[in-house]
């Protein structure tokens, strides 16, 4: 089950469905949310259900697994990589620190992390039955490091505190995971650099200049990952943030 069906979110249920698996895509548009299913359907032969769900609202958030059990009965691998991003459109999101909102704080660590925390044990049981459960988060570099504010002088992209606190917190609350859903479920984090989706090219040639293999990422980067922690593949591995970020946290 992948929660979020933008480019990541789309990368990650394609990967799942090229492995053979049964996917649920869960998002807050029902109707990407379907258009997605119906393309994994047609082009992979496999399962596919759209559920749309406002992931800030925990009645929202709660009823995902007994859809899940009722539809599928199992749930072997689950994905959390939903977020409000330094491009979402909020009130005093992506605006210099002293105009960030209190309130839109609030409303991005809901999201980005209250609802990861609230999914997982919803669905804990779930993962569980099969003793081999697997828990992806998808975090950022920037839960990582600090930003480099160079990056983004004379462009309109911004990165808020709330999006590096909440997806900090989403590399511990990883850790923590692991340590109490073992060995029955492990739980991981994928922390992803700068993506390629069309930033200004200022921004792009000053990001470039930081990454090691030199270039931005594509969503096609994140699938041999995705496929390794979701398989046997990574049986021993649990409580890891993964960075596939061209080297830019490497300096």
């Amino acid at each position: 089950m992948t929660g979020g069906a933008g480019h990541l979110g789309c990368a990650a249920a394609e990967t799942l469905a090229e492995l053979g698996a049964a996917v649920v895509i869960v998002d807050l548009d029902a109707t990407r949310c379907a258009g997605v299913a119906d393309a994994l359907r047609s082009r992979f032969g496999v399962p596919a259900l759209g559920l749309a769900a406002d992931l800030a609202r925990e009645r929202d958030v709660r009823g995902i697994a007994p859809r899940v059990a009722t539809e599928f009965g199992r749930l072997d691998v689950l994905i959390n990589c939903a977020a409000l991003v330094g491009t979402s459109g909020l009130k005093g999101w992506a605006v210099p620190f002293l105009q960030q909102d209190v309130d839109t704080w609030r409303q991005a660590l809901e999201v980005n992390l209250t609802a990861p925390f609230t999914l997982v044990q919803t669905c804990t049981e779930l993962l569980r039955r099969n003793g081999k459960g697997s828990v992806i988060n998808i975090s950022s570099i920037y839960g990582v490091v600090g930003p480099d504010w160079s990056l983004y002088e004379g462009t309109s992209l911004g990165n808020p505190a709330a999006y590096g606190a909440s997806k900090g917190g989403l590399g511990q609350l990883t850790r923590w995971l692991a340590t109490t859903l073992g060995p029955e479920v492990r739980v991981n984090t994928i922390v992803p650099g700068g993506i390629a989706r069309g930033q200004a090219p200022s921004f792009v040639e000053r990001y470039v200049r930081k990454v090691p293999l030199g270039r931005m990422a594509t969503e096609q980067d994140f699938k041999g990952v995705i496929a390794f922690l979701a398989s046997d593949l990574s049986a021993y591995v649990t409580g890891q943030e993964i960075c596939i970020d061209g080297g830019f946290t490497a300096w």
